[in-house]
């Protein structure tokens, strides 16, 4: 008799997806031995097409701190839950595919209380502040990066994983 190894908590939350009616599925590259990453939540539609629901864009490098979190989208009509599977699947690559540890995102700051919202929105999911980028010469690198002024937020890959996982098996109750 042979052993299949146990799923990956990825292929779980796949299944899980499946399970609900949504499909959930990663695009990675390997450019320049980085990591570029899409992963995105999508309902099934009719003759094969999918109605896009939730995405994460970022880019890894090999060192515990290498996750750098570009963009998060959920299309503001998703089913309960669709944000949550879409950080949960991306700190979960993250640990189980990369070096990763910590990861890094911008809360843009193009309007005062939209940037209130984004970082209370980021705090919650286990971010915290670093540091503010704003016009200062040693920030233009980062501004190129994330294209923009804002807050530089880091937080705990299985930190952010934890919290989405609880409030993903929370929206399916």
């Amino acid at each position: 008799m042979i052993n299949e190894p146990s799923p990956s908590l990825l292929e779980r939350l796949e299944l899980q997806a499946s399970e609900r009616g949504l499909l959930l599925r990663l695009q990675v590259g390997r450019p320049l031995g980085l990591w570029s990453l899409r992963l995105v939540v999508a309902c099934p539609g009719p003759n094969g097409t999918a109605q896009l629901l939730g995405e994460m864009k970022g880019w890894a490098y090999g060192t515990s701190n290498g996750l750098q979190l570009d963009t998060m989208r959920v299309v503001p009509q998703s089913p309960a839950g669709v944000g949550d599977l879409v950080w949960a699947a991306t700190m979960a690559w993250a640990l189980e595919a990369t070096p990763c540890s910590r990861a890094r995102l911008l809360a843009i700051r193009d309007d005062e209380r939209q940037h209130s919202r984004l970082v209370r929105y980021f705090r919650q999911r286990g971010f915290q502040l670093e540091r503010d980028v704003a016009a200062a010469l040693w920030d233009l690198p980062l501004r190129m990066v994330w294209g923009g002024a804002g807050a530089l937020m880091s937080g705990s890959v299985e930190q952010v994983l934890e919290r989405s996982l609880r409030s993903w098996r929370q929206s399916a109750a």
